[in-house]
C-alpha cells in the first residue's frame, strides 16, 4: 500500500506524518487496513489529507466566525495569546492542545485533571441518552499536547472509524448513526449528575430542559454543525452525501452568541414600579451561559438623560456556579483549606449573582430608578464575557450581544402623571456590533 509523508510546522513544531494513500485503498478494496497505533493522539491533519474540507473547517474556521483573541486567565495576569502558526479561527477543540486556557487552568481548576479527561481522552463509546449520571470519558496517558483531535470523536475503541455512513474506505468503518444525535457530545459536555445553575452541565441541560419537555427536536449538532452537501473525500469517486459542517461554533461565535438571547424592557403598571428587563432564551437548546464557570452574560441597566449622559446604573450578572451550591462569599475561608483552593475561592469570592438562563426561560429583573423631572431614557444592554474573573475594564474577551434603549416621557414630577405614562409596548432588543 503507497504511503505518503508530509511535515506539518505548528504550534508544536515539525510534526512528521505518515499515512496511507487514500486513493489506494478505496481502488483496491482487499487492501490492507489504516490503523491508528497513537489512538486519539493521531494529528488530525492525517485525516485532512483526505477529507480536505472538513479539515480546513475544524483546523482553519474556513467558514466560520470564531474569534480567538487574547485572554486573562485571572484578573492582573498577562494576556494569554494562542502560539504563531495556531489559526485564530480555528474550532474550540482543534486547538484544544495549543489553547492557552486549559494549559494555564491546569494550575488552577482541578489540578488540570478536568482537562486532560475531555481534552485528551481515550477512544469511548458513546453513552446512553436516558443516563442518569454521565460519567467523564478515561483520559490518554500519552501525547497530551495534540489535544482534541478528529479520532477523539471518530474513533472506536476497536479501532475503526465511526460516521453516520458505512462504506469501503482506507480505514475500517463503522456506521453509527448516533454520532448525529447529542450522546456524542455527553461524556465531554457533562459533569455526573444533573444540577441545576452548575457548570459544565451542557447535554444535561438539553436534554432535561429542551429536549424531554419538547421545546424542540434538534440536537447539538443541528445548530453547531449545521449539515450540507459535499463529498466527504473530494479527491475521489464517492457520492455526495449530508454532511456535518465541523466548526462547531460557541462561545467564541459572536454569530452563535447573537442568537441565544432576546432583551426587551417592559414598564411596571403603574409606572412608579420601574421597569421590567426580560431576558429570554429564544435560540439556545440549554442554558445561557453554560459551560465553564468562568463564562458570565452581564445585563447593564442606565438611566440617560436628555444628553446621553449615565446618571444613575444597575448591573446583574448570569453565570455557573463553581460547585453544586451558588457561588457564596461565606464559603471563602472554608474554600482556602478545600481541594481547590484556588478555583473554589475564586468563585464564592465574587458572591451571589444570577443563575443562568435555562432553554426556553424568560428571567425578568426589575429596577426602579428615581426620575427626577425631564426627559429621560432607560438603556440595557447585555454583554457576552468569556472569563468574569478579571477586572471588567478588560475588554478584549467580552462581546455586545444586544442593547434597548426606551425614551421615558418628559413628566413635571419625579414620576409620571396619569396622562404622562409611557407606553406598555415594550422596547426590544437589536443586534449591536461593539467596535
Amino acid at each position: 500500500m503507497a504511503t505518503i509523508i508530509r511535515q506539518w510546522r505548528g504550534a508544536f513544531g515539525v510534526l512528521t506524518l505518515v499515512f496511507a494513500a487514500c486513493h489506494v485503498a478505496w481502488a483496491a478494496p482487499s487492501a490492507a487496513k489504516m490503523n491508528f497505533p497513537e489512538g486519539t493522539a493521531t494529528a488530525s491533519e492525517v485525516c485532512g489529507a483526505c477529507h480536505k474540507a472538513v479539515y480546513l473547517e475544524f483546523a482553519k474556521g474556513s467558514g466560520g466566525d470564531m474569534r480567538w483573541r487574547g485572554a486573562k486567565l485571572l484578573a492582573g495576569t498577562p494576556v494569554l495569546e494562542l502560539p504563531g502558526g495556531v489559526s485564530r479561527s480555528a474550532t474550540a477543540h482543534a486547538i484544544a492542545g495549543a489553547d492557552p486556557w486549559p494549559l494555564a487552568a491546569r494550575d488552577h481548576e482541578e489540578k488540570g485533571r478536568a482537562c486532560n479527561v475531555c481534552h485528551y481522552p481515550q477512544p469511548l463509546d458513546y453513552p446512553d441518552l436516558a443516563s442518569a449520571k454521565i460519567e467523564k470519558p478515561k483520559p490518554r496517558a500519552t501525547n497530551p499536547e495534540r489535544g482534541v483531535t478528529c479520532a477523539s470523536c471518530h474513533l472506536t475503541p476497536d479501532g475503526k472509524i465511526r460516521g453516520p455512513y458505512g462504506s469501503d474506505a482506507p480505514h475500517e468503518t463503522v456506521a453509527d448513526p448516533r454520532i448525529r444525535t447529542s450522546v456524542a457530545c455527553a461524556y465531554c459536555h457533562s459533569d455526573g449528575e444533573r444540577v441545576v445553575g452548575k457548570q459544565t452541565q451542557t447535554f444535561l441541560e438539553w436534554r432535561e430542559d429542551f429536549f424531554k419537555p419538547k421545546l424542540g427536536s434538534q440536537h447539538c449538532q443541528d445548530c453547531h454543525m449545521p449539515r450540507t452537501v459535499r463529498k466527504l473525500a473530494e479527491d475521489f469517486d464517492v457520492p455526495p452525501r449530508s454532511v456535518a459542517r465541523h466548526l462547531v461554533t460557541g462561545g467564541h461565535s459572536l454569530q452563535r452568541l447573537r442568537s441565544a438571547l432576546n432583551l426587551s424592557i417592559v414598564p411596571a403598571t403603574p409606572p412608579d414600579r420601574g421597569f421590567a428587563f426580560h431576558v429570554t432564551n429564544v435560540g439556545a437548546g440549554h442554558s445561557v451561559p453554560t459551560g465553564s464557570n468562568r463564562r458570565a452574560v452581564y445585563l447593564v441597566a442606565e438611566l440617560l438623560d436628555a444628553d446621553g449622559k449615565v446618571i444613575a446604573a444597575k448591573e446583574w450578572m448570569f453565570a455557573p456556579w463553581f460547585a453544586n451550591r451558588p457561588d457564596d462569599r461565606k464559603y471563602v475561608e472554608e474554600d482556602k483549606q478545600g481541594p481547590e483552593p484556588i478555583a473554589q475561592t475564586q468563585a464564592d469570592a465574587q458572591g451571589p449573582h444570577e443563575t443562568i438562563i435555562r432553554a426556553g426561560e424568560d428571567r425578568v429583573l426589575t429596577w426602579n430608578p428615581d426620575l427626577p423631572a425631564g426627559r429621560y431614557a432607560i438603556q440595557a444592554t447585555l454583554i457576552h464575557d468569556l472569563n468574569r474573573y478579571n477586572d471588567r475594564a478588560y475588554k478584549d474577551d467580552q462581546d455586545e450581544l444586544a442593547r434597548v434603549i426606551f425614551p421615558v416621557p418628559a413628566a413635571p414630577s419625579a414620576r409620571y402623571p396619569d396622562e404622562a405614562q409611557p407606553s406598555a409596548k415594550a422596547a426590544h432588543s437589536i443586534g449591536v456590533a461593539r467596535r
